[in-house]
């Protein structure tokens, strides 16, 4: 006697199923590769970042350095020495301060720094970005490097390099080396003060730091 009862009937699910976890799949191993190279780049500008402001730490104190030094005394390994500006101390006044930040030193009158406007463009600083009116020079070419030899380059405006005057070495593995502005701020007839600013590089150009300190004299 033949048995009447049915097979059920064969679905095709299994195709559909392992599409599924298939997609899945696929999308999580992408949101995984993203996440990393996202946080692979993080860090990476983290360190970047670390790197321009130990750089733009030692381009301060290089600057404040620099203004103890005296004239005619060549520091050891340095590229150039300072002049006449440093003759019976520390100069206050024009020409060895100017408003073009000669050899990195820098004097405006207060009513210069009360007018300034960073938005305006009016009065810039001299630590202001090159783009609104800032004197860093961007130049390189005009400035004392280690390639071009002692001496070479010591006429210029715009921002000192690490060790141009005080003779500490210069740093590898960053994009550019750290530079200092010293401007003399002419506020207070009974003293005397100085303002050092200072940028540092990281691996990559476009990553920036800038730092300041002040130099008091009584």
């Amino acid at each position: 006697m033949k048995s009447t009862a049915r097979r059920p009937l064969s679905r095709g699910v299994s195709l559909p199923i392992v599409l599924i976890f298939l997609v899945v799949i696929s999308l999580l191993a992408t949101v995984g590769v993203r996440r990393a190279t996202v946080n692979e780049t993080l860090t990476r500008n983290q360190l970047d970042f670390d790197v321009a402001r130990q750089a733009a730490e030692l381009a301060l104190r290089d600057g404040e350095r620099d203004i103890y030094i005296s004239v005619g005394t060549r520091q050891t390994n340095a590229l150039c020495e300072r002049g006449a500006e440093r003759a019976g101390g520390i100069a206050l006044t024009p020409p060895y301060f100017d408003s073009n930040c000669s050899r990195g030193q820098c004097i405006f009158l207060l009513n210069y720094y009360e007018a300034s406007d960073f938005d305006t463009g009016v009065n810039p600083q001299p630590w202001w970005p090159v783009n609104n009116g800032g004197l860093w020079n961007n130049d390189a070419a005009v400035k004392p490097n280690d390639a071009a030899g002692v001496d070479a380059n010591c006429d210029f405006d715009g921002a000192v390099p690490l060790g141009t005057f005080t003779g500490a070495a210069r740093l590898p593995a960053v994009a550019r080396q750290p530079e200092y502005l010293i401007e003399y701020l002419p506020f207070n007839p009974d003293s005397r003060l100085f303002r050092v600013t200072a940028r540092g590089f990281g691996t990559d150009e476009n990553v920036e730091v800038v730092l300041q300190s002040y130099v008091a004299f009584d």
